[in-house]
């Protein structure tokens, strides 16, 4: 679909002039990070959306030890890669049911935590790490941080190439890293005197997995090297093909150098490669769930990234701060131009991600649904539409399982599993009873509608938007007097007792929302309304509030009466901000929001996803100078970023939402949305301090 890019400067006192497009190569360019010392906040990776590698300031992954305790891990990815420990007990997801009764029903959730069959649950299947590239001397021992000497590092995004210079004993090494944008194949170029003399080589080491009693970060584990296998199917001067293998769980590996290779197997699961001859070593290194064909080789590889990523960055939407007066413009644009790079090397896989990305694990490595709005909206909002398409393709396929759920708990239509596999089987906890997560495939297939507004787009979602819709009026119960959500519950606001949860405002504003957008479907698609969606729609409780203010819920509206109901995420100031506004009066948002800022309480539960939600509310209120205020607040924890762009937040050193949200927000303020002020770039102050031009994006519903 071709689409209309608008182009626009604010210039002093708010006046918009047309311009030349955004030089999006100096734009991006100038931004590229640069080392010249080791950083472990700061390894830089290279992937595809699929498959991800992250190197050290080596430009591979010599130190593991020192980036993991000090700073970021580092680690190889893809997003199909899973193992299951065995299941002897046959244990399933009823048996961590726990009863819950409300408005004359019994329902079984699985939110038991404790026991061995929970536990089971919660942790399996899990993602499993491929394998570890480092540098070694030529004696087989391994370096120390303080050996690596004279550091130029620099991540060329416009190009996805990582290259790496220093010195190793007085003697230069230069390290070329890239990924195939359409291969899960890392492509490296290593030049020293110190291959050609024997006192360099390069390690690869296969990891039995993780250890997996550690929920966030986990440690690669090196133990029981009997546990798992691995099988050398070919090798020869050019190739070492390996097959990994663990309980049910295989992938395959191959490394090609079409100038030859010396390879020794020092240890299981390990082998030290070296050039044939020469100070140059070229190769490729492959990975699959099955067979490998034909490998590339660096070259070609190299030739395919520097191809592949300018047409990315020409792609879709850009924004350019340049001559804005505000001393935190820059730092906002390179947060920008950062998160974009972040989250396309770690965001387009076959299932939705993880919230570290590629680059460390948490939760297992499974997916949060809630998150989804989160993690791929942006993508749409930016004119690149694709990755979200694929994350709905993975909805598309558990359609089946969800409606299952649904089924399991007394409900029409699809109920969308919360902490997930691949698979689609929800895991243990109070995960089950969260509900926000349910129209986000909605709202998410509305943006795609905006961005090509055909019958082919409403063909391919309207089972998920309808389905979706089934579930969440047949959620909705009649208390006498209107449609009341819940309990049980876990709203946004994670700190409220689930079994006695109703009503909460931010879920409330989306339901009427989401039923609303199925109706517009229905209509598009020249279908009447449904009358059971329309009745609970018009009949839905208001949002709650408490002496002129928005509270988290009806049933505790006490989120102003005391401290500690006042920190997480003070969620229903996304009924007006990610959401339209259904049921929400603007002046007691206007209040609410206020008292957020001046009186949550940030230090002892804040989120990196928070401050660009908080952000896009106050753009909302037509607020624009809080809005860029709290997207750049520093009084606050996990608002930072790194000079690798990531947003480390309390106990995750890798919080990609943190990121994706940030592209939301400034999309919205820049591109602006449904009944947004008619001026340009109407989030930015219009103070002449702030010179935003912006191209390519799509308005927020």
């Amino acid at each position: 679909m071709k689409r209309a890019i608008a182009l626009i400067t604010l210039v002093v006192g708010g006046a918009a002039l047309a311009a030349a497009p955004i030089d999006r190569q100096a734009l991006v360019e100038r931004h590229n990070p640069r080392l010249a010392a080791i950083d472990p906040w700061a390894p830089f990776s290279v992937g595809n959306g699929q498959f991800c590698f992250t190197a050290d300031v080596t430009g591979l992954q010599t130190f593991p030890a020192h980036y993991g305790a000090k700073g970021i891990a580092l680690e190889t990815q893809a997003r199909w890669s899973w193992h299951e420990d065995p299941n002897p007990q046959g244990y399933k997801l009823s048996d961590a049911n726990r009863d819950y009764q409300a408005h004359g029903q019994t329902v079984a959730y699985p939110t038991i935590m404790e026991g061995a069959a929970a536990t089971w649950l919660r942790t399996n299947p899990h993602v499993w790490p491929l394998g570890q590239l480092g540098l070694r001397r030529g004696d087989g021992s391994a370096l120390a941080p303080e050996d690596i000497r004279n550091i130029d590092q620099t991540l060329d995004m416009w190009k996805g190439v990582l290259t790496s210079r220093y010195t190793i004993d007085g003697q230069a090494v230069s390290v070329m890293t890239t990924v195939s944008p359409g291969r899960d194949t890392l492509a490296v170029r290593i030049s020293s005197p110190l291959l050609a003399n024997g006192k360099l080589l390069v390690r690869l080491a296969l990891p039995r997995g993780y250890d997996m009693g550690v929920k966030y970060n986990p440690p690669l584990d090196w133990s029981e090297p009997a546990s798992h296998s691995t099988r050398v199917t070919v090798q020869n001067l050019h190739t070492l093909a390996l097959e990994h293998t663990r309980d049910a769980a295989r992938y395959s590996a191959v490394l090609y150098s079409s100038q030859g290779m010396a390879i020794t197997t020092p240890e299981p699961h390990a082998f030290h490669l070296a050039p044939a001859k020469g100070q140059t070593l070229d190769f490729t290194l492959s990975y699959a769930p099955g067979r490998i064909g034909k490998t590339a080789d660096t070259a070609t590889v190299l030739a395919q990234s520097a191809a592949h990523w300018p047409a990315f960055w020409r792609s879709g939407a850009a924004m350019d701060f340049t001559g804005s007066s505000d001393p935190r413009a820059a730092e906002l644009e390179r947060r920008v131009v950062l998160s974009q790079y972040l989250t396309a090397i770690q965001f387009g896989g076959d299932f939705p991600p993880q919230e570290s990305g590629l680059t460390t694990t948490t939760w297992y490595g499974k997916n949060h649904t809630e998150m989804i709005w989160w993690h791929t909206a942006h993508f749409a909002l930016w004119g690149r539409p694709q990755q979200l398409e694929n994350a709905l393709r993975w909805y598309q396929k558990m359609l089946p399982v969800a409606r299952e759920i649904a089924a399991s708990r007394g409900l029409t239509g699809a109920r969308w599993p919360k902490m997930t596999s691949p698979q689609g089987r929800e895991s243990p906890g109070g995960n089950p009873l969260i509900v926000w997560n349910q129209p986000h495939v909605i709202h998410l297939a509305e943006l795609l509608y905006r961005g090509a507004p055909d019958q082919q787009t409403l063909e391919r979602y309207r089972e998920l938007v309808f389905a979706t819709a089934d579930t969440m009026a047949s959620m909705l119960h009649w208390d006498g007097q209107r449609y009341v959500l819940g309990p049980p519950l876990w709203i946004a606001q994670e700190i409220y007792d689930q079994s006695t949860s109703m009503n909460p405002g931010y879920e409330l504003s989306y339901w009427a929302t989401g039923l609303a957008l199925a109706q517009q479907w229905r209509a598009r698609l020249g279908l009447p309304p449904d009358a059971d969606w329309e009745k609970k729609r018009l009949q839905l409780s208001a949002l709650p509030q408490k002496d002129g203010k928005y509270v988290a819920l009806e049933s505790t509206p006490d989120t102003w009466d005391k401290p500690a109901s006042r920190h997480d995420h003070p969620s229903f100031l996304m009924a007006l901000g990610q959401l339209p506004g259904a049921g929400v009066d603007r002046a007691v948002m206007r209040r609410t929001l206020d008292a957020v800022l001046a009186d949550w309480d940030f230090k002892a539960k804040i989120w990196g996803w928070d401050y660009p939600m908080i952000a896009m509310t106050a753009a909302r209120l037509d607020a624009p100078q809080q809005a860029v205020d709290v997207l750049l607040k520093t009084d606050g924890p996990n608002n930072g970023y790194t000079v690798a762009g990531h947003n480390p937040n309390t106990d995750l050193p890798v919080y990609l939402p943190g990121n994706s949200a940030l592209l939301a927000a400034v999309a919205m303020m820049a591109g602006g949305w449904d009944g947004a002020p008619q001026r340009p770039t109407p989030g930015f102050p219009q103070d002449g301090r702030w010179v935003v031009r912006a191209e390519g994006f799509q308005p927020l519903p």
